[in-house]
C-alpha cells in the first residue's frame, strides 16, 4: 500500500494519496495514533487524507468494514532553517547562481525571491544551489525556502542595477596621485570598486548618484575611470588625465 508523498510537515496539513486494494468504504485513516484531518475515498484503489500534526516516523493505516491495513511509514519533517546566502546581491537581470546554507534543506522543492519562485538543486541537507530569477526593481527582496517540512523566511537578497558614470571632477591631477575626485552618475550606492587606469582607488559612497574617490599614482596621460558593483561595471573612457610635474 504505497503512499505519496511519504513525508510532510510536523505541523500537519500534507495531502497524502494512499493507493491499494479493497479501499471502498474507508472509515478512517490514521497517522500513528492520530486520525487524518480529512479523508476522501476516491475509488476502490485510492484514498486521500490530510496528515495531522506529528513528529518522527509513524505508521499510516486504513480502516474499512473489512478491517485495518498493515502500517506504512510516514516521516514527519521539521521546517527548514536558513542561516545565510552565499551571495547577498546581484544584477537585476538575475541569472547568477548562489548557494543557500541552513539545516533541513534536503526536501526543498522551491525558493522564492520576492514572490518569484524557482526550483533549487539540493546539494545536501545543509546547502542548496539556486539560479536567481530576474527582479522587478532594484532593492532588497525576501528569500523563502519551501520543503516538505514547511516554508521558512528571514533572508534578504538585494537586486542591483549596473552603475553609470556621467561625470568626473576635477578631470585632471598630478601623477603622484592624491587628488580628491567626485564621480557622479546613477546606481552608485552599491559600488564595490573604483579604479583609475586599472589601479584601484580608495573611495566612499555619498549617495546613489555620487562617489568620492582619491586618485592613486599614475603615468602621465588620460586614463579610464571604472566603477564596479555586483551587477557589472561602467567605464568612463579617458575621464581623468594625469599631469606630469614641471621639469627644470
Amino acid at each position: 500500500m504505497p503512499i505519496s508523498p511519504n513525508q510532510g510537515s510536523t505541523g500537519g496539513g500534507t495531502l497524502v494519496t494512499i493507493t491499494g486494494t479493497n479501499l471502498s468504504g474507508t472509515t478512517a485513516v490514521k497517522f500513528g495514533s492520530k486520525s487524518a484531518t480529512s479523508v476522501t475515498n476516491v475509488s476502490p484503489t485510492q484514498v486521500t487524507a490530510v496528515s495531522p500534526s506529528g513528529t518522527g516516523t509513524v505508521g499510516v493505516t486504513v480502516t474499512t468494514p473489512g478491517g485495518t491495513s498493515a502500517p506504512v511509514p510516514f516521516f514527519y519533517v521539521g521546517a527548514p532553517f536558513k542561516s545565510s546566502l552565499g551571495t547577498t546581491s546581484g544584477a537585476l537581470a538575475g541569472g547568477n547562481t548562489i548557494t543557500i546554507n541552513g539545516v533541513g534543506l534536503s526536501t526543498a522543492t522551491s525558493v522564492s525571491f520576492g514572490g518569484v519562485t524557482v526550483t533549487p538543486t539540493v546539494l545536501s541537507d545543509t546547502q542548496l544551489s539556486v539560479t536567481v530569477p530576474a527582479g522587478a526593481a532594484a532593492g532588497p527582496v525576501g528569500v523563502s525556502v519551501t520543503t516538505a517540512g514547511g516554508t521558512n523566511n528571514g533572508l534578504s537578497y538585494v537586486y542591483v542595477d549596473v552603475p553609470a558614470v556621467t561625470g568626473v571632477a576635477p578631470s585632471s591631477g598630478p601623477t603622484s596621485g592624491g587628488t580628491g575626485v567626485t564621480i557622479t552618475g546613477t546606481h552608485l550606492d552599491t559600488t564595490d570598486s573604483v579604479s583609475f587606469g586599472g589601479v584601484v582607488a580608495p573611495f566612499s559612497v555619498v549617495n546613489a548618484t555620487t562617489l568620492s574617490a582619491v586618485t592613486p599614482p599614475g603615468a602621465a596621460g588620460p586614463v579610464d575611470v571604472v566603477v564596479t558593483n555586483p551587477a557589472g561595471a561602467d567605464t568612463a573612457t579617458d575621464a581623468f588625465t594625469y599631469v606630469a610635474p614641471p621639469g627644470i
